[in-house]
């Protein structure tokens, strides 16, 4: 198979839900990454095959061709969206990768986009003409008979089955919060943010979330969210957010032809179910299998990017997988900078570029947990 590899990523900072990226659509948030990625590395527009991105709470339509529209790229630039939830971004890096290993392009911009705040209403139609529309917050994830359980019970649930105390939860959270401010007042992400002007005028170039001010006895006066005598709090759970990200991934030949430098070979990639009472376990099975068909193990893995959208899910997994904690989201996860729901995946392989650049990493992970029961995980090397 022909090898894909990553040349650049990029994200926009992560806002909060009615924050400073609260007026941006979609397409706005993610037409900006198009443009830099595409001048930074001087790719001609006629040879982008596709531009596929990740969403799951838009508004429909084909945000891929609308922002690839508004970013200025020529109309004979297709565009594709598509939804696995929180895996949406990952999986859209990964449908461009299998793409170029089949020989079917050999250029693509794939990533994710969601703005939680421009997220339409939604509502079922009456099922009769003097019937009063009723509004929802989300689609199903499962059928009815399955009980559609809410993320946050099946982070309950998860809880309680793997013994995750909300002492465990909480010190994670922090730490979580402290490795983001860190990142963020070291300059970590200053490679791999896109600053972006909001509609006043005025430019964002961090994201919003990280707290420097949060501390343990904070975290535990929180009441429980989902459950009277729960564990899983807003505290050790992620916010809700707007955000996108993306990355430039072609074939190693096509690379080679442009002169430019690849970051990241794609290696592998893996979907795969679970009950979805307990979905934050998703990431379980996937690693797994594709550890084996690689004939890697955990040790293998230098650094891996794991999505947080519960605490207790991410430690479950590791508690699972046997993964050491200090390989973990080097920089701070999702609780402290946020699950810009279709992005997120792609959030994720963007900080494995920025790492794997900082240190000499050789094998990387990304993974998600995702509503319906499903998890998800990408195969990285360095390219030297």
């Amino acid at each position: 198979m022909t090898d894909a590899v990553i040349v650049m990523a990029g994200r926009t900072p992560i806002g909060k839900i009615g924050g400073a990226l609260s007026q941006l659509e979609p397409e706005a948030l993610l037409a900006p990454l198009i443009r830099h990625i595409v001048s930074e590395m001087s790719v001609p527009h006629d040879m982008i095959d596709d531009v596929i991105i990740g969403n799951a709470a838009g508004p429909g339509g084909n945000i891929a061709r609308v922002a690839a529209l508004e970013a200025g790229l020529p109309v004979t630039v297709p565009g594709v969206t598509v939804d696995r939830q929180c895996g949406s971004g990952l999986e859209a890096i990964n449908m461009a990768a299998r793409l170029i290993q089949s020989g079917a392009g050999e250029i693509y911009l794939a990533g994710g986009v969601e703005s939680a705040s421009r997220a339409p209403w939604k509502m079922f139609k009456p099922k009769t003409l003097t019937g009063t529309p009723e509004m929802y917050a989300r689609a199903h994830f499962t059928p009815a008979s399955y009980g559609d359980p809410d993320m946050g019970i099946a982070a309950e649930n998860v809880a309680r089955s793997f013994a995750i105390p909300r002492e465990a939860q909480d010190r994670y959270a922090l730490e979580s919060h402290r490795k983001a401010v860190r990142s963020r007042t070291s300059g970590r992400f200053r490679r791999e943010i896109v600053p972006l002007q909001t509609e006043d005028g005025s430019w964002v170039s961090e994201d919003e979330c990280p707290r420097a001010d949060t501390s343990l006895e904070r975290l535990q006066a929180l009441q429980p969210v989902f459950l009277e005598r729960g564990t899983v709090t807003a505290g050790n759970a992620c916010p809700v957010n707007d955000g996108a990200a993306l990355v430039l991934i072609m074939s190693r030949e096509k690379c080679k032809q442009l002169n430019l430098q690849a970051v990241l070979r794609f290696v592998d990639a893996r979907a795969a179910g679970v009950d979805p009472h307990y979905l934050g376990l998703g990431p379980v099975p996937a690693i797994r299998s594709l550890l084996s068909r690689q004939r890697w193990t955990v040790s293998d893995l230098d650094v891996v990017e794991f999505n947080e959208a519960f605490a207790s899910q991410v430690l479950a997994s590791m508690q699972e997988l046997r993964l050491s904690p200090d390989k973990v989201n080097i920089g701070g996860g999702a609780i402290a900078l946020g699950h810009p729901y279709g992005a997120s995946g792609a959030i994720l392989m963007t900080r494995l570029c920025t790492e794997m650049l900082r240190e000499p990493y050789h094998r990387g992970a990304a993974a998600l947990g995702i509503g319906g029961g499903m998890g998800l995980a990408t195969l990285v090397e360095a390219v030297v």
